[in-house]
């Protein structure tokens, strides 16, 4: 008897056709993980842990004997295949494609599973060396975690660019070219993560009507959504990051992205956590207030409102004694209203005046971002 399976691993749903991954000449064959003589696998348990083995090191033949009855090997094959690629995100979304098939009787099979990977063993253990290189450059001791998941966010955001030319999926080309399309920011940002200790994953979704991967990170044991792909802004600003995606609940994020695996549920406001921590930690107090500002969650203290161009005159001053080219405020008024303070920023001799308006979540004001030269 004989069983055959081809299933196409399209990225979790997040590419629309199937990459061949390319092997380099000098790195030579995969070494074949095979059955042994006497080694039987003989529950799901087993084939996943077996398989998860197999995958991890990046083989790209997995051999197994398997023991027990093969009435329902298929669907045991099949939950064993996505229950090891579901154990290491990581892996699971650098898998190009995989063929599995078996063949034997009714108590025993051979089973054999032939994979196609986007990164190379090799290419892999790069990834995690220069993590680990990066996390020593950007973290330091007296960091807490609020500081850390801040850093490694900055950092993924101001060291890529989005591949406009839909070919870099990985965090291996990301490191290495500085371009990734959200397949390769968001393993990048999995990876610094975990090896700085935080539990995260990877959030497979859509988002502008085209199918989209972030993560999701544990922080103080509460979860919150974190896209440094949507952070990033386009065209490329070198030395900009912006915080619209930064530690965002379910309801903030369902915005404008949407998914439907099932994953843990964010419901706290970061910028709650933030106020809670800064009441409670006098010694850190300063840390949380800075943070609090650097998100912009200052535009929710009291009074933070701007209404007119007297107001707005005087926001932008402040930006220029600092030596700033923008600053972000909140507006109550019309668009119509606020265009007309705008026009009067000219008044204060400053050209190429631009901006960005969107609903600041959980007002009736904007959030305007307000740039010149």
């Amino acid at each position: 008897m004989r069983r055959s399976m081809v299933r196409r691993w399209l990225a979790a749903g997040l590419l629309g056709a199937v990459m061949l991954g390319v092997i380099p000449p000098h790195i030579g064959v995969p070494h074949v993980h095979a059955a042994s003589d006497s080694v039987y696998v003989t529950s799901s348990t087993d084939l996943q842990l077996k398989l998860a083995e197999g995958l991890g090191a990046r083989e790209a033949s997995i051999t197994l004997k398997y023991k027990g009855p093969t009435k329902e090997l298929e669907q045991l094959l099949k939950q064993a295949i996505n229950e090891a690629l579901d154990s290491d995100p990581y892996t699971k979304y650098i898998v190009d494609r995989y063929t599995y098939s078996w063949k034997g009787t009714s108590g025993y099979a051979k089973i054999n599973l032939q994979v196609s990977y986007r990164e190379t063993a090799e290419q892999s253990a790069y990834v995690k060396r220069r993590v680990q290189e990066i996390l020593r450059e950007i973290l330091t001791p007296e960091m807490n975690v609020h500081q850390k998941v801040k850093a490694i966010h900055d950092y993924v955001v101001l060291h890529l660019i989005y591949d406009r030319d839909l070919q870099k999926y990985t965090a291996y080309e990301g490191l290495l070219t500085g371009k990734a399309v959200c397949q390769g920011y968001s393993l990048l940002t999995y990876q610094l993560l975990k090896e700085a200790g935080f539990n995260n994953m990877i959030v497979e979704g859509t988002a502008g009507g085209q199918l989209h991967a972030w993560n999701l990170v544990s922080l103080d044991n509460l979860w919150y959504h974190l896209d440094t792909t949507w952070d990033d802004p386009s065209p490329d600003n070198p030395e900009r990051v912006r915080y619209n995606y930064y530690l965002l609940t379910d309801e903030q994020m369902r915005q404008d992205h949407q998914w439907a695996k099932l994953y843990p549920a964010a419901s706290t406001l970061y910028r709650d956590s933030l106020r809670s921590l800064s009441i409670q930690d006098e010694d850190k107090r300063d840390v949380y207030h800075a943070l609090e500002e650097q998100l912009g969650y200052n535009l929710y203290y009291p009074n933070a409102a701007i209404t007119d161009s007297v107001d707005m005159q005087k926001k932008v001053k402040q930006g220029l004694k600092a030596g700033k080219t923008t600053i972000t405020v909140r507006y109550d008024g019309s668009e119509r209203q606020l265009l007309q303070d705008l026009v009067s920023l000219y008044d204060l001799s400053i050209d190429n005046i631009s901006y960005l308006a969107s609903p600041l979540y959980g007002t009736d004001d904007l959030q305007v971002e307000i740039h010149w030269e």
